[in-house]
């Protein structure tokens, strides 16, 4: 995790020294962004439930300041107000949690966590429901975790996200916020496998209407968090594990090459007013192609037992292609919609936004080969 995290910061932050070049906020997007960049490190080593917490919060306090980082504009007003409450709601369920887990085992250390949490615990009445004491953890930690990846009731601040500057789309939809989840309880498995599977399906059904290039791929993030979410709940860890690598790397590249048509285009993110840029942007088109087969592809590497969650993960398999060559069509391949002073102006990005997008490009075509040995264990 410290390779994936520490790479896909440092490719960001190279692109962005050209990409932010001409606004005169620089310094304070850098300065943001290095503040994502400390508490990242800080929530994937986190040996104990305080360190997590700490950057957890660390992270959710990054997400909003990008979010309203164009703060003269009254849009991004508008969604740093809806985004930070909804975030607050899942952050409340995992301070609960983490205390609740602190009252029932007296510690914080996860290894000692895991080791005692075979133990029988007594019950407890919660929404009146009696429920074990290790099934209401794991679903108020589960709580905190929607909140965070956007997950089904938590999907509304999702694609808000989208008006940070696009070098940090692609570091907040790279950090995915999934966390491990318990083997002992089955009903908060079956709870939250069921919500996991249902977000999958939603998102990637709302991703076919978006007209928004970073739309698209705003709501294919949520879509393959709730494919994560419930990889884990039916203790497929290695699969979640390596999806969650992967998508980390195809995911940025992604966002990387909108952010080279969005710059090159005026600030157009509509895909109904772009169109023939296959031939003005011959590099931008294979890294979106590279990146879109790995999001298709990705998808083949489960194996899901449960008939709701196949049923529901099979048809998001069908509407991820849909969607992800719907994008590439309507923006580089149909007949050009754009005006021709913008198609005159239009090129590939200099040599330092293009570099990070070679890397990516490579890591989410052979990042397979390198992780499918990998050993990890429940």
């Amino acid at each position: 995790m410290l390779i994936v995290v520490t790479y896909i910061s440092s490719l960001v932050n190279l692109y962005s020294i050209s990409y932010m070049s001409d606004d005169p906020h620089s310094p304070q997007y850098m300065c943001y962004l290095s503040i994502f960049t400390f508490f990242m490190p800080m929530l994937v080593t986190g040996d104990n439930s305080f360190q997590v917490f700490l950057g957890w919060e660390g992270v959710d306090l990054a997400s909003y300041l990008f979010i309203h980082f164009w703060f003269t504009r009254l849009q991004e007003d508008k969604v740093a107000t809806k985004a930070m409450p909804v975030n607050r709601v899942g952050d409340f369920g995992l301070a609960i949690g983490i205390l609740d887990r602190f009252t029932f085992f007296q510690i914080v250390d996860f290894s000692t966590i895991f080791t005692r949490a075979s133990a029988p615990r007594n019950s407890c009445i919660f929404c009146s429901m009696r429920l074990n004491a290790i099934t209401l953890i794991c679903i108020l930690l589960f709580i905190g975790n929607d909140g965070k990846s956007a997950q089904i009731g938590s999907h509304t601040w999702s694609h808000d996200a989208i008006e940070t500057p696009t070098p940090v789309s692609a570091s907040i939809h790279a950090a995915t916020m999934v966390l491990p989840s318990f083997e002992y309880p089955p009903t908060a498995l079956i709870v939250i496998n069921s919500a996991g599977a249902t977000a999958s399906f939603l998102a990637a059904t709302t991703g076919i209407l978006q007209n928004d290039l970073k739309m698209v791929i705003a709501y294919s993030t949520c879509s393959q968090l709730g494919y994560m979410i419930f990889g884990c709940d039916i203790s497929n860890y290695s699969v979640s594990v390596f999806h969650l690598m992967n998508h980390a790397f195809f995911k940025a590249l992604l966002f990387l090459s909108a952010g080279l048509v969005i710059h090159a285009m005026s600030d157009e993110k509509d895909m109904q007013n772009m169109g023939g840029l296959a031939l003005s942007f011959p590099f931008t088109y294979a890294m979106m192609l590279m990146g879109s087969l790995s999001l298709i592809l990705s998808y083949t590497k489960y194996t899901i037992s449960g008939n709701f969650s196949l049923w529901l993960g099979s048809v998001s398999v069908l509407v991820t292609s849909y969607y992800s060559f719907r994008s590439l069509f309507l923006t580089f391949l149909v007949p050009t919609n754009s005006f021709g002073r913008d198609i005159l102006r239009c090129h590939d990005g200099p040599i330092p936004m293009a570099i990070p997008s070679v890397l990516l490009g490579l890591r989410s075509l052979f990042l397979g080969d390198l992780a499918k040995v990998l050993p990890v264990s429940p």
